[in-house]
């Protein structure tokens, strides 16, 4: 089972993205916490997979957060979230332990392919156990134009970019993205890409 805390102390912010991250393939649970002295009380006994942390906030702060949680329990896999693309919060929480991060207004889709690359990521690492049993179910077959597309999907590309990238008109593009839909067994470009990743098609 493969559980996410998302620390925010804003509760419409933390509700929204608990509602996006649910909708990620292989999700089972979603926490939430008002803060990083909550997450601090909470995560060793609950242990979450992910934990999405929000850079600023009153008191303890994301960052000082993520560096007490990673300095005691080196198998936290935290991803910080941001408002701003600022370097220097950035290459503070890398190195305070954070895995990645994350901007606030990053689309849904971008949010669901972060969530389960961050979660693959873990699990090649040996931080997260595989979700996925051996006679689990097995990647489609896709054609290489439908890996090109699903690249550019997962890269946060949109139809137009992708088609550029490719030579080809952006209804051709949709087209091929509907074949790879059907193939995966999904709805929409943020489930074919957390699918992707899940199933090891993009990394």
């Amino acid at each position: 089972m493969t559980t996410v805390l998302i620390c925010d102390d804003h509760r419409l912010a933390r509700e929204g993205l608990r509602q996006s991250v649910q909708a990620v393939p292989g999700v089972d649970r979603v926490d939430t916490a008002a803060s990083g002295e909550e997450v601090l009380a909470r995560w060793p006994s609950e242990r979450q997979d992910l934990v999405l942390m929000d850079v600023a906030m009153p008191g303890l702060s994301g960052l000082e957060t993520t560096r007490r949680l990673v300095r005691a329990y080196p198998d936290a896999n935290v991803v910080m979230l941001t408002g701003a693309a600022d370097r220097d919060v950035v290459a503070l929480a890398i190195s305070g332990g954070a895995r990645g991060y994350l901007h606030k207004d990053v689309s849904r889709e971008e949010l669901c392919a972060a969530v389960a690359n961050a979660i693959a990521a873990a699990e090649l690492s040996g931080v997260v156990a595989p979700r996925q049993a051996p006679d689990g179910p097995r990647a489609p077959e896709l054609t290489e134009r439908e890996m090109q597309v699903l690249r550019g999907m997962a890269a946060g590309k949109s139809n137009g970019q992708i088609g550029r990238e490719l030579y080809l008109s952006e209804d051709t593009i949709k087209t091929h993205a509907r074949r790879l839909f059907r193939k995966m067994r999904v709805n929409d470009r943020a489930q074919a890409v957390a699918s992707g990743f899940r199933l090891g098609l993009v990394r």
